[in-house]
């Protein structure tokens, strides 16, 4: 007689293997033979006449052969724990097994019932307020088509998953799952991964679907985290049009901001279909994100919900003792029953949870514990193979996992590792209590050698990166607290994996979570190196992330210690760095100070060839340029310092300002639409780069095709929650192409509504800009009050060294003052408009002021030079290649020669 086994500690696998035996019981005798079946120690094992026996099974199949007897399934009590209600069972006499002491409980399988969902032990009572309020809240959403955002708060332990397991019970919707881990500080999307891969789903639009392939690692295309944002809403809407949908994100105290930032955006912009955001979280969210809406704040229960949840038996003293130590929290009342079954004698009640859970995990077997606490290293999720890696011999864990099973210290959960068994802890705060027992150096050893294991093992998980880098240097730190010398080659590993992990957030701009990957990383330089990408990934991240002054003060540090290093490539790049944060922070004379710096500090820069170096000296060049409005300079700078952040390894590559330097520089139109071709993204989008492109083909008189771009610019930015790139492509590119169509009524609807959501966005630079474009087109509507107004917003917002801004005032008052008979004034702010632009290279610019300047003279009889202006205005719209301003201008000096020559 010979066995077959197959390893079983889900429930679902353990009912997918009863189901097989059942069946097989049945076909056998079809065959002529008879079959010995036997499910026993959370395996399950079939006897044949056939030799099927593979794997570790074989030494429980080899115990169990002579047990069944033919067609005969027998079900051991560790199995029939895991499938509860669904097996209908009848007991049978204890078997004396080989191998164990004691007789093992065994019953013969009957039939097998569709699986009932799983629900928790523990008694629900006190919360029917709450699940009223979350009743209310679907009730809405599904009666009126929206996305609801709720949130639960309450301590650990009061009973937040138990209300929500309630509320969604026979609730008919489509239920996914996310958590945030407790180790999450630079880990933004691991719970948004999670109910992506629930959903299994990819959205229909197909930009959408690029940016959530580039979120799985499915792709190498980069994308932005306010693509994530909006791919991942259209996701849900996708499957909420099917079936109405419940997304419950657990946890969120621990999420990064973008994340945070994300939920809001589906629970603002997601309309149509019937989607719930349900998040859970501790009352630290209120300090993480101040202004989160909450809207069930968890209590601890009343004294008489208390009482119902201790059953009769537990009386007297001890049940006083219950009542008051649990202070009204389920979790509490849960695990001191648990001591109390697993205990023989008196029960001891600890004062808090967190020593109740300490004492019930001193009861456990050695064994057990350990393997816990293996467990626990992983974290509140972990998976069989890390523990078994991770034992202190070579014992199999999966009998020790399957008591812990029944103990109801952890579950079974879903894998996130191909071929493994995943396991989670009944309660996070159990997993703590576990970890917490552990010594620091214990800890050290087992963080290193998990990362270990999950190098190996964790192709495929998003943000691996992160992940390994929190337990190196979670190895690093204990070793240092314990005045242990921290392996260099250890440290190496953790500052490598962070790094890499912060330069992904930095590429799709969630500099939240960059900075917190970044600094990690820096803190695990040893103190007499300087790690020049790094500090210059944590500067940038730093300042574009709205940390400005922290960017600076990083910076100056960064000169001081490589001052005092002897380091000059490392303090000049610091004192460099700190010059272009100025530029921005503190304006006044940063210029200057900063093209000095440059012109001192490049020659050095290349004579030792660090492109680190290189890089951020030609981006402070180019940000010199660009203040001054030489945009040919600033170009070749940019162009210098993207190549050379290639060849670092650095983010940035400068794509929009590049593009953007060429739109407004002399780069002709034609060469613009040729880089443009070669640069933009074959995968999704990069609205700077389509809203230069619309812009040129405008110029092109193509104004049907760039009024096409901007409308699904524009919409696909709404869609994406708007922000600066929407008011910008609205109050000022969208302006531009409806004046040269020949449409100044459309420029002022949206100069006037780009400049309303710059307004709401508190932004004044490229407001003042859109404003002195709004002017030009209600001047063209013949609406002079309203166009001087404008013009004097402009004036009033704009910077002084904005040479735009200060140009498009000055033309449009000039204009205005004109009309109304104002002369002189008028020619002398057109001739400083004019002056403004010979200072700088932008060719469209200086052809408009030069063209308004003929407008101004033509309206005070002056046609020779009026036409003078004109002549001046052609050269600069030829050299751009604007064929429309061209033509315009043609027409003009046409009029105004006729003028010159009647005969």
């Amino acid at each position: 007689m010979a066995v077959f086994g197959v390893p079983v500690l889900h429930e679902d696998d353990a009912l997918r293997a009863l189901r097989s035996a059942v069946e097989m019981r049945e076909a056998l005798p079809e065959l002529g033979l008879q079959g010995r079946i036997g499910v026993m120690t959370g395996e399950v094992v079939t006897g044949t006449e056939e030799r099927l026996a593979t794997g570790d099974a074989v030494n429980v199949a080899a115990r169990l052969e002579q047990a069944a007897q033919p067609g005969e399934v027998l079900v051991g009590e560790p199995t029939l724990a895991l499938v509860g209600g669904a097996a209908e069972v009848e007991p049978v006499e204890p078997l004396e097994l080989k191998g164990k002491a004691e007789p093992v409980p065994a019953y013969r399988l009957l039939r097998v019932r569709d699986a009932p969902e799983r629900r928790h032990e523990a008694l629900f009572v006190g919360r029917e307020r709450e699940l009223s309020i979350l009743g209310e809240a679907w009730e809405r959403v599904q009666a009126e088509e929206r996305c609801e955002l709720v949130t639960l708060v309450g301590d650990a332990g009061v009973g937040k998953s138990r209300l929500v397991a309630e509320f969604l019970h026979d609730l008919e919707a489509r239920v996914v799952r996310g958590r945030c881990l407790p180790y999450g500080e630079g880990i933004t999307y691991w719970p948004v991964v999670e109910v992506l891969k629930q959903l299994d789903d990819v959205p229909a639009d197909e930009n959408a679907a690029v940016a959530i392939r580039s979120l799985l690692g499915e792709t190498e295309a980069t994308t932005s985290a306010e693509e994530i944002a909006w791919a991942f809403r259209k996701t849900l809407e996708q499957t909420a049009a099917e079936r109405p949908l419940v997304v419950v994100f657990d946890d969120i105290q621990w999420g990064e901001e973008t994340f945070l930032d994300l939920i809001e955006h589906v629970a603002l912009l997601s309309s149509g279909v019937s989607i719930l955001l349900l998040c859970i979280a501790r009352r630290e969210l209120s300090e993480h994100r101040p202004a989160w809406p909450v809207t069930l704040r968890l209590e601890p229960l009343g004294e008489e919900d208390v009482e119902e949840l201790i059953p009769e038996r537990i009386a007297g003293e001890l049940r006083e003792k219950i009542t008051r130590a649990a202070g009204g929290n389920p979790l509490f009342i849960q695990e001191i029953l648990a001591m109390a079954d697993e205990t023989e004698g008196e029960v001891l009640v600890p004062p808090t949870l967190q020593a109740l859970l300490a004492a019930r995990l001193d009861q456990l077997e050695m064994a057990d514990r350990s393997v816990l606490e293996r467990g626990a290293i992983e974290g509140e999720i972990f998976h069989r193979g890390a523990v078994q890696a991770l034992a202190s011999d070579e014992t199999p864990v999966t009998p020790r996992l399957a008591a812990l099973v029944r103990k109801q210290l952890v579950r079974p959960d879903k894998t996130q590792l191909l071929g493994e068994d995943a396991f989670r802890f009944r309660h996070l705060l159990i997993r703590d209590a576990a970890y917490d027992a552990l010594p620091k150096a214990v800890r050290a050893d087992l963080h290193e050698r998990f990362a270990s294991w999950l190098e190996d093992h964790g192709a495929g998980l998003v943000e691996l990166d992160e992940i390994l880098g929190y337990h190196l240097e979670q190895s690093c730190r204990y070793r240092a607290e314990l005045g242990t010398p921290v392996d260099g080659m250890l440290a190496a590993a953790a500052r490598r994996r962070l790094t890499a992990g912060g330069h992904r957030a930095q590429l799709r701009a969630d500099y939240g979570a960059a900075v917190s990957l970044l600094e990690r990383a820096a803190a695990l330089v040893p103190p007499a190196e300087i790690d020049l990408a790094l500090e210059t990934e944590l500067g940038d991240a730093l300042f574009w992330g709205g940390k400005g002054v922290d960017a600076l003060r990083r910076a100056d540090s960064l000169a001081e210690r490589a001052a005092a290093a002897g380091d000059q490539v490392g303090e000049l790049c610091g004192r460099v760095k700190g010059g272009l944060f100025r530029t921005f922070l503190e304006p006044e004379g940063a210029t200057e100070k900063l093209a000095a710096l440059v012109e001192q500090a490049l020659p050095v820069f290349q004579a030792v060839g660090n492109d680190v170096a290189l890089y951020i000296g030609y981006s402070a060049l180019g940000q010199v340029a660009n203040i001054r409005a030489q945009m040919d300079a600033a170009l070749e700078a940019y162009e210098q310092a993207a190549a050379h952040a290639r060849q670092a390894g650095l983010p940035p590559e400068f794509l929009a300002w590049r593009a953007t330097f060429r739109f407004v520089g002399t780069t002709p139109v034609s060469g613009l639409l040729a880089w443009l071709d070669e640069n933009e993204p074959r995968d999704g989008r990069n609205h700077w780069l389509r809203a230069n492109r619309a812009g040129a083909l405008a110029m092109l008189g193509r104004s049907d095709e760039a009024r096409a771009i901007l409308a699904v610019t524009r919409a696909e930015l709404a869609e994406r929650g708007g922000g600066i790139q929407l008011a910008t492509t609205t109050g000022q590119t969208s302006v531009d192409v409806e004046l040269l169509a020949g449409d100044p009524a459309a420029a002022a609807e949206l100069g006037a509504e780009g400049c309303r959501l710059l307004d709401e966005l508190g932004e004044k630079g490229s407001q003042s800009t859109a404003a002195g474009k709004l002017a030009q087109a209600l001047y063209a509507l013949d609406r002079l009050d309203e166009a001087d107004a404008w013009a004097g917003r402009a004036a009033k917002l704009g910077a002084s060294d904005d040479a735009l801004t200060q140009m498009l005032w000055r033309q449009v008052r000039a204009k205005v003052l004109a009309r109304r008979g104002e002369h002189a004034e008028a020619e002398r702010l057109a001739r400083e408009a004019v002056a403004i632009g010979e200072e700088t290279d932008m060719l469209d610019a200086q052809g408009d002021a030069s063209a308004d300047l003929a407008e101004v003279l033509s309206l005070a009889d002056r046609p020779k030079e009026a036409a003078e202006a004109l002549e001046q205005a052609l050269v600069r719209y030829k050299s751009k290649g604007n064929l429309v301003s061209t033509q315009r201008a043609q027409m003009r000096l046409a009029e105004l020669q006729a003028k010159l020559s009647p005969f």
